[in-house]
């Protein structure tokens, strides 16, 4: 085994491999730029190197240096993680021309595999099924006609040098052509410095399905499953599990056999992925392979027992595979979610920030990999991740289960992320039925909102969450009590129920609280439905909270100001007001939105921050329209207009501060 070896990489993927080093008593040094120097896997690392400017080619991106540095550091190999160089032919062969160990495949096998039309002619030769396609580049718009017209539409263009969705397009018609391939060109141009395209038959509704395998300097090569990774945004993964639902026992033998005999036709050695697309038929094709460690990895890991790290390790000292094909065994299923800094209600721009508050989950079955905390800072210049969340089940609905109480108490703070989105996916009917495509995304959600009203129950279970916090945060404000002392719920409510109205968006819900004997145990009855829950003991700034109700563990994240209380739950996120009885008989008399109407006045229904304004005076409207966007707690709200009609003034402005009743806008008529 090595005795040290450099990790040409950052963040949770430079943490993953540091810890089966230090597991097999081989050294670590780490790299690290200007806006990295504070990170956890600095500190995680035995030793570590600076190497310039953030920007990634001033630093992670510069073979020169990192290649040095290992020499400077007696390592004896570079692993290059996933990302940056870890496809880079030219780097591989400058490692193994300095005398070091490349882990990973050769530089030969990189050049071949990383590019799309030659690694589709080698899949050819080697009998492996692909897309209908044109394999020759393409650059003149007369090329692309003819090319699609051979090949029928749908066509989908993509890059010959890169991946990752950039510079992809789908064509469904000759007239879309030309715009789409200007676009394309210019973005593969931006991305990878070649703006060679080549077209292939787009495939309607399919599924994203990935075969991993291993391969030693012997000719032995194995595959330790697929991985459904059909849930993407802008061609990027962010679920992915295995194994897959559309894959049975002789279909997986199939794609394993093919993923190997391709490793095995382009000489491949070390750890691969080969990724197919599948149709409604169940019929695959070949897209390309990854010369890398794959992010998600960690869910083969899950079901197989295997350290995938190990096994590059070990293959790039240059020992055999210690199993042979028949000795692979799948345990379960396991599910992994990304966690993103991303705003999935603004298309899923990149969110930055310095992470103000921070918890991970824990548990049983459950794996967090992730190198931030709080007070890390995600800035510009490097991929969104922030984490992966992985969970196993001995079945796929126990694994999802797992899941999605994980990440119901993932708590970040500071900047938007993906958490509730990737969330609201996991508790999607159909994502729960196994009915996965790569446009799912795009089916079942709008502006990051899912387009399926959640059930009432959850709705149900976030005011009892929402209206417990609020009730004993007034009984410690009656008390007196110093804020952040900790005490038994129950102990300060009356032996007779307390009734709440309860106001989350278009839903009135009427609540009543009675703590049982113990004085944790309630019966909180939602409108005619009863919920026995049983809570901890609360605290007076309590951002996360664990009920059990009806028997079931359950957690809420929660943020509130004054009667106003945020909560996410199953990827659901809302605002709750919360009302005494006395305190509603008196909102009644507000005006309604019935007296707005008439009035030709839309008031704000919370206080908070005007961030965006999408109409002007003139414009004409239509009911349900988002007139004002406001901020609230760190989440955006969107006002809809309650009429059509015509805009006759704009009263506020962007960055104003408003209360509840402030006149937002005022209609014509």
């Amino acid at each position: 085994m090595f005795n040290k070896i450099l990790i040409a990489n950052r963040g949770e993927i430079a943490i993953r491999i540091i810890r089966t080093c230090k597991r097999l008593g081989v050294g670590t040094v780490a790299v690290f730029s200007e806006a990295d120097a504070r990170s956890i896997y600095i500190r995680e690392a035995d030793e570590a190197v600076f190497l310039g400017p953030a920007r990634a080619k001033d630093s992670y991106l510069v073979k020169e240096k990192l290649i040095e540095s290992a020499l400077a550091h007696q390592c004896e190999a570079i692993h290059p993680g996933y990302g940056f160089l870890s496809e880079n032919a030219e780097f591989a062969g400058m490692v193994a021309q300095a005398g070091l160990v490349f882990i990973g495949p050769t530089a030969s096998a990189i050049a071949i595999l990383g590019d799309k039309t030659a690694s589709k002619d080698l899949a050819i030769q080697a009998g492996v099924p692909v897309v209908p396609g044109f394999t020759n580049t393409i650059s003149l718009l007369e090329e692309a006609q003819r090319a699609a017209d051979q090949i029928g539409y749908p066509v989908l263009l993509k890059p010959a040098a890169g991946g990752g969705g950039k510079g992809m397009r789908i064509v469904f018609s000759e007239k879309e052509l030309e715009d789409n391939l200007k676009a394309c060109r210019q973005e593969t141009m931006k991305a990878f410095g070649d703006d060679a395209i080549f077209m292939e038959r787009y495939i309607v509704r399919p599924r994203h399905v990935e075969m991993q395998i291993l391969a030693d300097h012997y000719g032995n090569v194995v595959y330790l499953g697929e991985r459904e990774c059909s849930i993407q945004r802008r061609y990027q993964k962010i679920i992915e599990e295995t194994p897959s639902m559309a894959v049975d026992g002789a279909l997986r033998e199939r794609m394993g056999k093919t993923a190997c005999d391709l490793a095995l036709k382009a000489g491949y050695a070390n750890a691969g992925t080969v990724e197919f697309i599948m149709d409604q038929e169940g019929n695959f094709y070949f897209i390309e392979m990854n010369t890398r460690l794959q992010v998600e990895h960690p869910v083969t890991e899950m079901v197989t027992g295997l350290d995938l790290v190990e096994l590059q390790l070990r293959m790039a000292v240059g020992e055999a595979l210690p199993f042979g094909q028949q000795d692979i065994t799948v345990k379960g299923w396991a599910i992994e979610a990304r966690i993103c800094a991303e705003d999935p209600r603004r298309d899923f721009y990149p969110s930055t920030g310095i992470i103000t508050r921070y918890t991970a989950p824990r548990g049983r079955n459950l794996r967090v990999d992730t190198g931030i905390e709080a007070g890390s800072v995600v800035s510009v210049y490097y991929d969104s991740l922030l984490a992966k969340v992985v969970a196993w089940g001995e079945t796929r609905e126990e694994a999802r289960k797992v899941l999605v109480y994980a990440l119901n108490g993932y708590h970040i703070e500071g900047l938007a992320t993906n958490v509730d989105f990737v969330n609201a996916i996991l508790n999607h009917p159909a994502f729960v039925n196994g009915e996965l495509s790569t446009d799912f995304i795009e089916a079942h959600f709008e502006n990051g909102h899912v387009k399926l009203a959640p059930p009432f129950e959850r709705i149900h279970l976030m005011s009892i969450a929402a209206t417990l916090v609020y009730h004993n945060r007034q009984a410690q404000i009656r008390e007196s009590l110093k804020p952040m002392a900790a005490h038994v719920g129950g102990v300060y409510t009356p032996k007779e129920y307390t009734p709440y109205v309860v106001k989350g968006e278009n839903d009135i819900l009427d609540l009543r609280l009675q703590v049982d004997s113990n004085p944790n145990a309630w019966s909180i009855w939602v409108n005619d439905t009863v919920y026995n829950v049983v809570t901890p003991d609360f605290e007076f700034y309590r951002r996360r909270l664990k009920l059990q109700i009806n028997g079931e563990p359950h957690v809420f994240r929660l943020q509130y100001h004054g009667n106003f209380i945020w909560a996410a739950f199953c990827g659901a996120a809302r605002i709750f007001e919360i009302y005494s009885p006395r305190e509603w008989a008196l909102a009644r008399y507000m005006p309604t939105v019935e007296k707005r109407l008439k009035s030709n006045q839309l008031e704000c229904p919370m206080p908070g921050l005007i961030v965006d304004i999408r109409v002007q005076k003139g414009d004409r409207v239509y009911k349900g329209q988002e007139l004002v966007i406001i901020e609230a707690m760190k989440m955006e709200s969107a006002v809809a207009s309650p009429r059509d009609g015509e805009i006759e003034d704009v009263v506020v402005k962007q960055g104003q501060a408003v209360e509840m009743g402030n006149i937002l806008v005022v209609f014509k008529g």
